[in-house]
């Protein structure tokens, strides 16, 4: 076949060949126009680029902060605890005289020169000080009392502290402190004040104190307040009262009674005060009983009313306070100087709370209960008021220089322990106080080794260490065979082997459960760090569920000089632990039995052990226990000096001083005075 050459066909009509053109044209147009978009798109974003977002300054107050000093380049400040540095940053200020018209320019912040040693507001902008605002409105005055919500000024009457005070101790070393640091019935602070609040208080020295203030309890010593007070004066007595600045006045004679309620038309200020005329004159207490009947205090008593009843305080010089305390802490009929040991103490731990306030919303240092020492339970004592003046001012003080823990208690097992009894963070500190035999052996050593060191500056302390280490007897008998050779047995040469307490013995024949129980669930309750409950081979502070049988019961971990530090006991419903001596002595006081002293002698002991050096001796029953039997010694914790033990020394010629330096080792004397 044969193709033929058809022109016509072959040939692209012209409408068709206009309408290509047209196509041409418009992809083209599409093309110019895609790129000339495109382009214009380019050259936007880069001529319009975005404004960086606006800094936002970062401004913080510092408030109540102590500026140590402001200098040239930057301010020094003490702020809880700590000492900071900031530099100065810029500020806007006018730069013309007209501050309407005027320009403002950056200018670096300079605070008013000088500043140093103030209360201060702070403000920061990012992180630099661009303001200093000095408080200096300051007053000053005698502290009567002070809590969470107020500080009581003599004159001023109360005042509110500020929710974000701050204190500065700004005598010696820098320090911070609150208004629990404050010296009650002393002038030693400034108050700084802002908008009619206390915002700073400013500690500003520290000086001799010679008056305490005594919390006086009820007549039971069961509460702080009082529903009535009934008072009357062995001389004539004035009552001063009424709003601070309008103070009235009314004089009364001696023998007459006055009754005060809480609704006495006497509380017309914050307190009132009662005062002997003369400096000898003693104020009586009628609606308070003491082992002495009703009681006669020295010094001035104050009332103040509380939301729950009256508080009444009475302030004392320090030796006149411890002409009641001493007597009412160690029999009269002591060695003189087993005495003055007791005064030292008494006087040491009196000052120690005179310098931190144990009832600051009280205004006052200490109560007149067992909880800190006996005050005036037992009538003054020629013998005891003779050891406080022998002894005027002298407090025990630690080889550092600060007030001992002059803790003390009645007899010793022969043994003595260390404050980790107390299980406290601040007992590994107390190194003064050691486990130590306390007998004549120990006590002559002791003394050579005090002439030794006297003696000689070469050597002396190396040898003294290494003999102190072999007088520490203590560590052995936490070992419980060491201990139960030791206690079951008397050694002639112990200070107190005569004593009733030295030895005693506890038999619990039938045990109560439920009452174990109850007494474990209580000391949970008041530290449930005490008692522990055992889970997956751990003991975790948990509430003990109720058991009804005891499996096993045990002494655990015995500490220094011997003492029950952990009491296990394995029951039909969980293993428990009862930790330190004093819970231990709680629990296993049944409320019932009697005490057996070495001389024949029972005592009935309703809720404690005479102390915690002890072993136990269970008997059992169908693998339960039933009953138990302690053999033991010593009465009180047996920490510090054995007051028992101070009178035998006394007896056998050693001074007030050797015995002091027995029981609390490297502490000196000094006088406050």
């Amino acid at each position: 076949m044969k193709w033929k050459n058809n022109s016509r066909n072959q040939k692209i009509s012209r409408h068709d060949r206009i309408q290509m053109k047209v196509w041409i044209c418009v992809l083209g147009c599409l093309l110019l126009l895609f790129l000339f978009i495109g382009r214009l798109h380019v050259l936007l974003d880069h001529s319009e680029e975005p404004e960086p977002e606006p800094h936002i300054s970062v401004v913080e107050k510092l408030s109540n902060v102590w500026i140590i000093e402001a200098g040239e380049d930057s301010l020094l400040l003490y702020r809880d605890g700590v000492e900071e540095s900031y530099d100065y940053g810029t500020v806007e200020v006018s730069a013309g005289d007209d501050t309407k018209g005027s320009e403002m320019q950056l200018q670096l912040y300079q605070p008013e020169w000088g500043i140093r040693e103030q209360v201060a507001d702070v403000t920061l902008t990012d992180g630099c000080v661009t303001h200093v605002e000095v408080l200096t409105e300051k007053l000053h005055g005698i502290i009567l009392s002070a809590d969470e919500a107020s500080v009581e000024v003599e004159g001023y009457g109360r005042l509110p502290l500020a929710s974000d005070y701050r204190g500065y101790r700004i005598y010696n070393t820098l320090a911070m402190c609150s208004y629990k640091d404050l010296a009650f019935g002393y002038d030693f602070a400034d108050l700084v004040m802002e908008d009619g609040e206390v915002c700073g208080i400013l500690m500003v020295r520290e000086e001799t104190m010679d008056s305490i203030r005594v919390l006086i309890k009820t007549g039971d010593y069961a509460g702080n307040l009082h529903e009535k007070v009934v008072l009357s004066a062995d001389t004539d007595f004035v009552i001063r009262y009424g709003a601070s600045g309008q103070e009235a006045e009314e004089l009364h004679t001696v023998g007459e009674e006055i009754v005060i309620d809480r609704a006495s038309d006497y509380f017309a200020g914050e307190r009132i005060e009662i005062q002997p005329t003369v400096l000898t004159g003693k104020i009586l207490l009628k609606n308070v009983n003491r082992s002495q009947g009703v009681p006669g205090y020295r010094g001035h008593m104050e009332l103040t009313l509380e939301p729950k009843g009256i508080a009444v305080v009475n302030e004392v010089s320090l030796e006149e306070y411890l002409y009641s305390v001493v007597p009412s802490e160690m029999p009269a009929s002591y060695a003189e100087e087993a005495l003055k040991a007791q005064a030292i103490c008494a006087r040491t731990y009196a000052y120690g709370h005179m310098q931190h306030a144990a009832y600051p919303g009280y205004g006052a240092h200490v109560d007149d209960s067992t909880s800190y020492q006996v005050y005036n339970n037992i009538l003054e004592q020629e013998s005891t008021t003779r050891a406080v003046k022998e002894t005027h001012g002298q407090l025990l003080r630690t080889a550092q220089g600060g007030l001992a823990g002059t803790y003390y208690y009645s007899t010793s097992c022969g043994m003595g322990s260390d404050a980790n009894v107390w299980k406290t963070a601040e007992a590994a500190e107390i190194t003064y106080l050691k486990a130590e035999a306390i007998n004549e052996a120990v006590m002559q050593e002791k003394l050579m080794l005090r002439e030794q060191m006297a003696a000689s500056q070469t050597g002396a302390e190396s040898e003294y260490i290494g003999v102190s280490a072999k007088l520490n007897q203590g560590e052995a008998l936490r070992e419980e065979k060491a201990f139960a050779d030791f206690i079951t047995q008397t050694n002639s040469g112990d200070f107190e082997a005569e004593e009733g307490w030295y030895r005693w013995s506890y038999d619990v024949p039938k045990l109560s459960v439920e009452h174990i129980y109850e007494v474990i669930k209580k000391r949970y309750q008041a530290n449930s760090n005490l008692v522990l409950t055992l889970k997956k081979e751990a003991y975790i502070s948990e509430e003990p569920k109720e058991f009804t049988e005891i499996k096993k019961l045990y002494i655990a971990v015995r500490g220094s000089g011997g003492v029950a530090d952990e009491l296990v006991i394995e029951t039909d419903q969980g293993t428990y632990k009862v930790i330190s001596e004093h819970n231990i002595r709680y629990v296993l006081c049944d409320g019932e039995s009697k005490v057996k002293r070495q001389n024949g002698s029972e005592v009935e002991m309703p809720n404690l052990l005479p102390s915690g050096f002890f072993v136990i001796e269970t008997s059992k029953k169908n693998e339960n226990v039933v009953g138990y039997k302690l053999v033991g010694g010593g009465f009180g914790h047996g920490v510090g000096m054995s007051q028992n033990g101070a009178k035998a020394m006394a007896k056998r010629g050693y001074s007030c001083e050797e015995i002091l330096l027995f029981f609390y080792e490297d502490c000196k004397l000094e006088s406050v005075y």
